[in-house]
């Protein structure tokens, strides 16, 4: 495992890639775009209820990070940095928006519970679970589970510290079965 990898930063090298944008390579940048962009949009949409929505928020959250980059000190961070930047994004227009928090985040969100669940549930029931959840129980199972982020990075995203990611997921899936067992799609 490499340092980056161990220290729940960036898979495969981007640090390098991040680098090569910070010194202006414009290539660089659309492969960091396009290596990460599918990740930043799945993440948005699963947060808000409309495609079209996510397209805008993805495309604000890309200019903060042009803008932040050369700040970023830490290449092989980037991944959680990125997600922070666009959490606050997403969290920004829900707040602008919204006015009760519970209903700030109503969409219909993509991501597997757990590999039980997602290999007897169709992703429209976990969709339907997932709509279910407080926002904050949602959102920590889509960044571990569908963006793949280690808890050390999530913690970093949520501003929340490894142990209450971990009492989080365990409430979040244990709700979610609760929820989708009352519903008689027993795992």
């Amino acid at each position: 495992m490499t340092d980056g990898a161990a220290q729940g930063g960036v898979v495969g090298g981007d640090g390098l890639l991040v680098v090569r944008c910070q010194l202006g390579e414009r290539e660089a940048f659309r492969e960091l775009v396009a290596l990460w962009h599918p990740r930043l949009w799945r993440y948005v949409r699963s947060m808000v209820s409309s495609p079209h929505l996510a397209d805008d928020l993805a495309q604000e959250a890309w200019v903060a990070v042009v803008r932040g980059l050369p700040r970023l000190r830490q290449p092989e961070r980037f991944a959680p940095w990125l997600f922070t930047i666009v959490r606050r994004t997403v969290t920004d227009h829900l707040r602008q928006t919204c006015k009760a928090p519970e209903t700030a985040m109503e969409e219909a969100a993509t991501v597997v519970a757990d590999d039980e669940l997602g290999s007897v549930l169709t992703m429209m029931q976990i969709e339907a679970g997932l709509t279910a959840l407080p926002p904050s129980e949602r959102e920590v199972l889509i960044l571990f589970h569908l963006e793949d982020l280690p808890l050390a990075s999530c913690a970093e995203v949520l501003g929340v510290p490894a142990g209450t990611v971990k009492s989080r997921l365990y409430r979040a899936r244990r709700m979610l079965r609760n929820y989708l067992a009352e519903k008689g799609y027993e795992a």
